[in-house]
């Protein structure tokens, strides 16, 4: 844990000490050149001693946990680096820094006043003291860490050895312990049992505890025989090349002593080369169990032949990168338990001697909610089930088990192995993916993340590092993939054309992940239920479900960086004034959805605010210092009720995102159901924006918006006929656009948009187009290699079937249509739209026929049909897409109801309601 601290104070000395930032301090304290130059000379040394105690973690392995002398060491240099994080802040205000990702600076003219020479001073002082601390500390490991791991190596290998345990349980169970796991062994047992002569390479992949290890011993015992030889070998984070060479040499000839002996000293090529000449001419069955990396895997198949009799490898791994070496075909991802399956292995285990395993009638309301509280890891399930065996099978102690389970995975001796085996995942995390774990834990249970959301929070706090020319979001979303791929947090749903849209962490790895913030003040949760004050706090506080006020300042709140509000329940927030004083360092606020209608002028003093959201809270106006928040990158106001924006947003030269749109019809039946804010003056000068929801389109923002040469999403309101022309001028210019969303501003107004934008996946239009515009625009054109994913077409008032020209555009994977037809029939023909997963028609009024024909829209995951008035025929030809995951009828009339249930075509799962 305190090598994420560390590198976040590394990375902020690196600012401050930045070429240009130091250049021009010194110009600006040239009188004082001798104090200046000893100030930056010992914040160097810091940082270069801080990027070796860095590394020198990162090297650090699992042995060393569980060793409390080293973690203790470890705590006070957290607390020295956050000191450290905290001078540089102060620094960096005192100097006047504006900075943006590429260093560039300016310094504010009121800061010549001595009074800043004498902040300089104690800052300089501080880290004098900050010096001597680290030197210190360094002293102190060299004389005590040693002398515990060198006293105590069975304290030191603790976990390794429980992880081996574990191991060691997994494989000695029988067929009935693996409980809901029939599907995925025959699948295994089918792929060894192949025809197919070519050795193939077979991965389990899943998170720790879903019973990977489990699978593929259960397997190997029964299927070994099949083979002439077979070996099993664990190989952990901690493996050495040569010694699983060996054990597997051992387990191959355990019945040769001779060959034995002869390999003891053979060094690592001799042992692949006796290893591989023996598996040439043999059918082998291998099992690597734990592989944390491609590289491991990689040392291990070049010494395992390849050759045509059938041999079969199998890996278990946590690791995406790692399954994804599998032969085509071969890969077989776990996944938690469904709650039947789940319910059958917690009987099994708290009640292995009742008949049946039945769960008494008394205990079942809580034996089904403690269940549901592992989500589905068998290895929890199994765990707490154990557990509960041994207790009494009474209300009062299964409602105390129940009310205090979190605290007994996290602190009960028996669920070590949990810990350990979810512990492992994150230990051997690289640094900069820990802090974005952990900051993910801070949100309540079942929390689902939005993608775009939370990686603009991870920017903002800093998480995220320039890689080459990629944007920082470009970096945050490798980041999240990577994340995802290692099982650290867990796919929800996708968007249409297969970017992450929702993902989420089981709660089980949060509960140990929430633990780790606590201990380490990552940050902290807090909700009406876990009492009356906050007690101390870490860096970050996440509100949850707040029915009311906090009363009362807490500790250590000058040391707050971040501030995140999840409800909009909360009554009100009367703590924002005082953080605006006390918290001068805040980097995030996040105050959305609540009721307070005013943000008090000292907002502007929250010089390293990165990120202020306002979404959906009752806020009427934006103080004048806002201009001063000179770090801003997101500025969220989306669903306000503020009108317009204060002239000095547009000195905010660093922004990169900014939601400013008011609602007017939630429904969206309304033309006119939002709103965009007037910009003031000066829209050029936000050349980093990458985001603008939404602009109310006026004389003066036509004039600059092509300079916003950034911009990858854009919305804009209120867009007359006559405007178009310079809005494509301006489009032209926006070469990165990926998303565009143009509404006119009356349902008269034509919109006609002659521009090709090669970038663009998105596009929504809302007023009538011009006549045409399918077959003339360069917008509606395919384009070779283009990624035009999503069309949503409203108010369009079009006449002629739109299909047969939209038909080219073959990458769309999403059409809506919303009072965009006002004709009598459409037709989707064979072979059209062979990608569209989601189809939604609705509000065309006179559409009475929608014939479907045999191999179109071969691809589609849901239909939508709303308010088709008209229409008293099934759709035919509707029975070719099914069964869809998804078919709904809104707005129906009790008739067509009749006749859709009548309909044998559509037998099955299909929603509908009724028409008012």
């Amino acid at each position: 844990m305190a090598e994420i601290v560390i590198l976040l104070a590394i990375k902020k000395i690196g600012i401050a000490l930045a070429k240009g930032a130091a250049d021009q301090v010194s110009v600006q304290f040239a009188k004082y050149g001798t104090q200046l130059l000893e100030l930056q000379a010992s914040m160097g040394r810091i940082a270069r001693e801080l990027r070796v105690m860095h590394d020198v973690l990162c090297q650090m392995d699992i042995r060393n946990c569980n060793n409390q002398v080293y973690e203790g060491w470890l705590e006070e240099v957290q607390k020295v680096a956050h000191v450290m994080e905290d001078m540089v802040d102060e620094y960096l205000y005192l100097v006047g820094q504006e900075h943006d990702i590429s260093f560039f600076f300016f310094l504010k003219k009121d800061f010549k006043k001595p009074r800043s020479l004498l902040s300089l001073k104690k800052i300089a002082s501080k880290v004098k003291e900050i010096e001597k601390d680290l030197l210190h500390l360094s002293e102190t490991k060299n004389r005590w860490v040693p002398m515990i791991n060198n006293g105590d190596s069975s304290n030191s290998n603790y976990i390794i050895k429980r992880s081996q345990d574990l191991v060691n349980i997994s494989r000695s169970l029988d067929d009935e312990d693996l409980v809901g796991m029939d599907k995925n062994r025959e699948k295994l047992e089918e792929w060894l049992a192949g025809d197919d002569p070519e050795r193939s390479v077979i991965s389990v992949l899943g998170m720790g505890g879903l019973g990977k290890t489990a699978l593929a011993a259960n397997i190997y015992k029964k299927k070994r025989d099949k083979f002439q030889c077979h070996a099993w070998v664990s190989i952990s984070q901690t493996y050495s090349a040569e010694d699983v060479l060996r054990k597997i040499i051992k387990e191959l000839f355990k019945d040769n002593v001779s060959v034995l002996s002869s390999t003891m000293a053979m060094d690592i090529m001799s042992l692949a080369e006796t290893l591989k000449k023996y598996l040439e001419q043999r059918k082998y069955l291998i099992i690597l169990d734990d592989v944390w990396t491609p590289e491991a895997f990689d040392d291990l198949f070049r010494t395992i032949p390849h050759n045509d009799k059938g041999s079969r490898l199998i890996i278990t791994t946590r690791e995406g990168d790692v399954a994804a070496l599998a032969s085509q075909g071969h890969m077989l991802t776990l996944e938690a338990l469904p709650e039947d399956k789940a319910w059958d292995l917690f009987c099994k285990k708290a009640f292995p001697r009742d008949t049946n395993h039945e769960c008494p009638i008394e205990l079942m309301p809580l034996s089904k909610e403690i269940a549901s509280k592992c989500k589905g890891l068998p290895l929890a399930i199994a765990s707490v089930g154990s557990l509960l065996r041994v207790h009494e099978k009474t209300v009062e102690e299964w409602k105390r088990i129940n009310d205090q389970l979190s605290w007994e995975i996290i602190n009960n001796s028996r669920f070590d192995h949990i810990r350990n085996v979810l512990h492992l995942s994150f230990i051997y995390l690289p640094t900069h993916l820990k802090s974005c774990f952990l900051y993910c834990s801070l949100f309540p249970e079942d929390y689902h993340f939005r993608r775009k959301q939370l990686l603009r929070l991870w920017i903002a706090e800093g998480f995220i590092e320039e890689r080459g020319e990629s944007t920082l979001e470009e970096v945050a979303e490798g980041y999240l993939k990577e994340l995802i791929d290692r099982n650290m947090l867990q796919l929800v749903e996708r968007n249409t054309f297969g970017r992450t849209k929702e993902f989420r962490m089981h709660d089980i790895l949060r509960e140990l992940a929430v633990d780790l913030c606590r201990k380490n003040c990552f940050g902290v949760t807090y909700e009406d239920k876990c009492g009356g004050h906050l007690q101390k706090i870490g860096r970050r506080l996440v509100l949850h479900k707040l029915k009311k006020d906090i009363q009362q300042p807490f500790s250590n709140m000058h040391q707050l960086r971040t501030v995140i509000t999840l409800e909009d329940n909360m009554g009100s927030f009367t703590l924002l004034p005082l953080l605006c004083k006390e918290s001068r360092c805040m980097t995030v606020l996040e105050l959305n959805g609540l009721p307070m209608d005013k943000i008090p002028d000292a907002i502007g003093d929250l010089f390293n605010v990165r990120h202020l959201g306002l979404r959906d809270s009752k806020v009427k106006m934006l103080p004048e210092s806002i201009e001063k928040l000179s770090n801003l990158l997101t500025l969220d106001l989306c669903r306000s009720d503020i009108h317009e924006l204060p002239g000095g947003i547009m000195k905010l030269k660093k922004l990169r995102h900014l939601f400013a749109e008011r609602v007017i019809d939630p429904n969206w039946r309304e033309f006119r159901c939002r709103s965009g804010m007037c910009i003031p003056s000066g829209l050029g000068n936000l050349t980093n924006l990458q985001t603008l929801q939404a602009l109310e389109v006026q004389d003066e923002s036509l004039r600059h918006l092509g300079e916003l040469r950034q911009l990858r999403s854009l919305r804009l309101w209120n867009v007359k006929g006559i405007y178009c022309g310079r809005i494509s001028e301006s489009l032209v210019q926006l070469q990165c656009l990926s998303y565009l969303d143009v509404n006119a501003s009356d349902k008269n107004e034509v919109l006609l948009l002659n521009v090709c934008l090669p970038n663009l996946q998105k596009l929504y239009l809302k007023g009538r187009l011009a006549e045409g515009a399918l077959d003339e625009s360069p917008l509606f054109q395919y384009v070779e290699g283009q990624n035009f994913y999503e069309l949503e077409l409203y108010w369009s008032q079009l006449r002629e079937d739109p299909l047969p020209s939209l038909s080219r555009l073959s990458n769309l994977t999403q059409l809506r249509f919303t009072r965009a037809y006002s004709g009598e029939q459409m037709t989707f023909l064979t072979g059209w739209f062979p990608k569209l997963k989601i189809l939604f028609l609705r509000d065309l009024l006179n559409l009475n026929r929608l014939e479907i024909q045999q191999g179109a829209l071969v691809s589609l995951e849901k239909l939508f049909l709303g308010n088709l008035s008209s229409m008293t025929e099934v759709p035919p030809g509707i029975e070719f897409l099914m069964p869809l995951q998804y078919l709904c009828f809104e707005e129906i009339t009790k008739d067509f109801f009749t006749v859709l249930d009548q309909c044998s075509a559509i037998q099955g799962n299909w929603w509908y309601s009724f028409r008012d």
